[in-house]
């Protein structure tokens, strides 16, 4: 059976569980007070919370340990039913007896015990058919969906296509196909674009929104995969290799399963997806008191720039997001409307060395502008993008396209994290900063340290940094 992605199934495992637990606690009260009356909670509460208490340990010990709701995104609604009631038949055995064994069974009425199943197989059903409709929503909307190019050769290419999306979990969206000794490129396969051979495979990868790619090939040699491996890695492209294990290089390797293939995982760093459900816990809590901030804010900043200038409050432009993905990002406009027709006549004045553009007295931002981006105001609006999910609190800066266009492999990397309000070199003194490798180096520092810890560090250097103007222009 294909396993499901670490992060789904850290996300699936917890929420699943909470429900659970959350079931069998109104379950029990309702039974009770079904059976007896509400009273009967005061007077036995004592035997009763021991009870309930046996009910969520045996849940919360063989949920987390049997796992057995591993399919639970896949399968349908009846064997969803089928599964509850299963569970629900282990769990009231095992707990019945339990309670025989340390001699309570007899003060627990068995009507009270006949209620408590019944209301807890429908409640845990039903919260199951609403968070499973919740999941699958998540898992193929753009920011739950795992996208996959697949590097393959001519021969059997249908049919490992074929196979690999029979197997696939909902969230996986195979976008491209690579087949490496394919002369003249078909069209697709399987209703997905080949985009590429052997001889423009990075170039066209690079350009792609990917999370992973998986390989599976037999005629190319060691080195020529090594290279391809290594190419894929330092874009921070999660790289699957299919059959044989060719040198492991990585600093993380594992041997799993992708598309009922076995494979040999390569990547420069593994993430503990637990701590990534807290950090979009804290986007999603920063997000809203930012849109609250930004809601007061708006009206006097929008009369303030309409005085100003013409054109619109806000200005939105199309930047890269994680490993490719476009967003449309927002902020106040600070520039006047052909700022971008009058970047081109002014590139020969960039201070900084590299892909960035940046002046010191740049003619395009007004007067209001330069007040909003001193005081970090003009970015209020990107709090709708972290709560959306295009963006993090804390994270990389997302490239522009013109940008993005220009990236080496190298470059490609700052992308495997979700990009940020904030980030390393937004509070080393970016008005200093003078090359864009030093940007690049400060993010894959970011990249290499993450932790919890280090984004509650730079989310109150950020404060100190605009509380005292510093390193902002």
């Amino acid at each position: 059976m294909e396993q499901i992605s670490q992060k789904n199934h850290v996300a699936r495992v917890y929420v699943l569980l909470a429900v659970d637990l959350l079931s069998i606690i109104a379950s029990y009260v309702a039974a009770v007070v079904l059976r007896f009356g509400i009273k009967d909670l005061e007077n036995r509460g004592e035997m009763h919370y021991m009870i309930c208490l046996c009910f969520m340990l045996f849940c919360a010990v063989f949920g987390l340990f049997m796992d057995w709701n591993k399919d639970f995104s896949k399968r349908g609604y009846l064997v969803e039913l089928s599964m509850v009631i299963r569970n629900n038949a282990i769990m009231f055995g095992a707990v019945g007896c339990f309670l025989f064994l340390i001699k309570q069974a007899e003060v627990f009425s068995r009507l009270l015990f006949g209620y408590f199943a019944i209301f807890n197989v429908l409640l845990t059903y039903i919260l199951h058919v609403i968070i499973k409709k919740l999941m699958r929503k998540y898992l193929r909307s753009e920011n739950g969906r795992v996208r996959v190019m697949l590097v393959l050769e001519k021969e059997r290419l249908l049919e490992t296509v074929k196979e690999i999306k029979e197997h696939l979990q909902i969230n996986y969206d195979i976008s491209a196909i690579a087949v490496l000794d394919m002369s003249e490129l078909e069209k697709e396969c399987e209703g997905i674009p080949i985009v590429a051979n052997r001889d423009n495979l990075m170039e066209e990868a690079k350009q792609l929104p990917l999370d992973e790619v998986f390989i599976k090939v037999q005629k190319e040699s060691t080195a020529v995969l090594r290279d391809m491996i290594r190419s894929f890695e330092s874009m921070g492209i999660l790289c699957h290799y299919s059959i044989d294990i060719i040198e492991w290089h990585s600093k993380e390797s594992s041997i799993g399963k992708f598309g009922g293939h076995t494979v040999v995982t390569y990547s420069l760093y593994s993430v503990d997806y637990r701590r990534i459900l807290i950090k979009r816990m804290i986007d999603i809590v920063g997000g809203i008191v930012g849109l609250l901030i930004t809601a007061i804010m708006t009206p006097f900043v929008a009369i303030a720039i309409k005085l100003d200038s013409k054109g619109p409050v806000f200005f939105s432009q199309i930047r890269i997001g994680k490993n490719g993905r476009r967003f449309k990002i927002y902020k106040f406009r600070s520039m006047y409307l052909d700022a971008e027709e009058r970047k081109k006549e002014l590139m020969d004045k960039n201070e900084i060395k590299g892909l960035m553009f940046k002046m010191e007295n740049d003619p395009r931002i007004t007067k209001v502008g330069k007040f909003i981006r001193k005081t970090s105001i003009d970015e209020l609006p990107q709090f709708y993008n972290i709560l959306k999910g295009d963006m993090s609190l804390v994270g990389t800066r997302p490239p522009t396209e013109d940008e993005f266009k220009q990236y080496s492999l190298y470059y490609r990397r700052r992308l495997c994290m979700t990009p940020g309000l904030t980030g390393m070199w937004q509070v080393s003194g970016r008005s200093d900063i003078e090359d864009f490798e030093e940007v690049v180096k400060l993010d894959l520092e970011y990249i290499d340290n993450w932790s919890l810890g280090l984004d509650i560090k730079i989310l109150f250097k950020t404060i100190w940094v605009i509380l005292t103007g510093r390193g902002s222009k």
